[in-house]
């Protein structure tokens, strides 16, 4: 038997990333469980979602999460080996950190630091996992929502004696080379951050906002999410930033101009009934796919009326070339724009719309009933009379193209 086919339409995404071959790897981890110290509620759940957020804007994840000092060595080692010649290179840490004498460190769940040689076998350095990220990479991209109220840190300046302990972190100078770096902290230097009281603290959940936002750069997303935690926390918390990038970084770039291509696809109960299936599209790709219908979705015109389309009846279209015309007398008449790109003047111009496309009411409502299927592809390249008809042909074919 024949298998049935329907219309559907796939994005062409031309540049849906910064560089269709820029390939990406992240470090993501998180910790809340600690063993020495009371637990974290957020830590975790942060780390999780910006994993998934990662991943979804195309990143190779190495992840993470309640690590003990071994296991953390492990997963750097990972990903040290996974980052190699990477365009963009990615960590991301959630959970307890301090700084000693101007020097950052990351705690593991097992972490209890008794004395200042503590800090050399029980804490994971930030530098050592910045140099991680320096080998061959082109783009490094820091985030460390670690400036939380730290009981270890307390413990290590008081009880050991250590000077210069504290939970806030030290600022990180940022080296020279690649394409650059940049560096965010969920609070400024020296200064503690809030968990928050819910599924995720104040920085990670404005990061989760904007990160991959599209078409904004990186840069302009963590001055976003800077406003953001500012305003959450009444002023009381404020992320710092140290930017040093020589080009424009944009997690999700997407060609607001590229053309919609229409393919062959099963329909939806087929697909359900089909068992497994192998579309060689991976859950991030996918996800990237839908955040570009998204935006085309958001540009597609609208109707100056809600009321039900007729064939032949005027139409309120918005545009004043056609206003107050129906689709039968539309037509029937001269077409506005090419009906082939690049096509010469002297071959549409002054011609008749049911010349060109032998269209009629019939094979009219057929179209019509593609762009209601797929509201997006009304967007798909130039129409002689424009996209607002288009968007009218699918309102006249939801009514049944009465």
């Amino acid at each position: 038997m024949l298998r049935a086919t329907v219309l559907a339409v796939f994005v062409l995404l031309l540049g849906l990333t910064v560089a269709s071959a820029e390939r990406r790897v992240a470090l993501v981890l998180g910790n809340s469980q600690y063993e020495h110290a009371a637990a974290l509620p957020n830590p975790v759940r942060d780390a999780q979602a910006m994993a998934e957020r990662l991943q979804a804007l195309g990143f190779e994840v190495v992840s993470g999460f309640d690590l003990t000092k071994q296991q953390t060595q492990t997963t750097v080692a990972q990903f040290a080996k996974q980052v190699r010649g990477a365009d963009v290179a990615l960590f991301f840490y959630a959970g307890h950190g301090l700084q000693v004498s101007g020097k950052n460190y990351l705690l593991p769940i097992d972490a209890a630091l008794e004395d200042e040689t503590s800090l050399d076998f029980e804490a994971v350095s930030v530098d050592f996992v910045l140099r991680q990220m320096s080998r061959e990479t082109s783009i490094r991209l820091v985030f460390l929502d670690a400036c939380r109220d730290n009981p270890l840190a307390q413990v290590l300046a008081k009880t050991a004696g250590v000077k210069g302990a504290s939970s806030g972190l030290a600022e990180i100078p940022i080296e020279n080379g690649g394409a650059g770096t940049l560096v965010a902290f969920a609070a400024s230097p020296n200064q503690l951050t809030y968990d928050g009281s819910g599924d995720h603290s104040p920085f990670t959940k404005a990061l989760l906002q904007h990160i991959g936002e599209t078409n904004i750069s990186i840069t302009e997303a963590v001055n976003r999410v800077t406003s953001d935690v500012f305003k959450a926390t009444n002023g009381k918390q404020r992320p710092w930033i140290n930017v040093s990038l020589t080009t424009e970084v944009v997690l999700h770039k997407v060609d607001l101009n590229a053309p919609l291509i229409v393919g062959e696809a099963r329909p939806p109960q087929e697909e359900a009934n089909s068992g497994t299936r192998n579309t060689g599209v991976t859950a991030s790709q996918e996800n990237g796919d839908q955040l570009a219908l998204d935006v085309l979705r958001q540009k597609i015109p609208k109707l100056e009326t809600d009321e039900p389309i007729f064939f032949d009846r005027p139409i309120k279209f918005g545009d004043p070339a056609i206003d107050g015309k129906s689709i039968a007398q539309l037509i029937m008449g001269e077409p506005l724009f090419s009906p082939v790109e690049g096509l010469d003047k002297s071959m549409w111009q002054g011609k008749h719309c049911d010349g060109c496309h032998q269209w009629n009411e019939a094979r009219l409502c057929e179209q019509a009933k593609n762009f209601a299927t797929n509201d997006v592809s009304v967007m798909r390249l130039q129409h002689p009379l424009g996209t607002r008809f288009k968007v009218a042909l699918a309102k006249w074919a939801q009514s049944g193209c009465q």
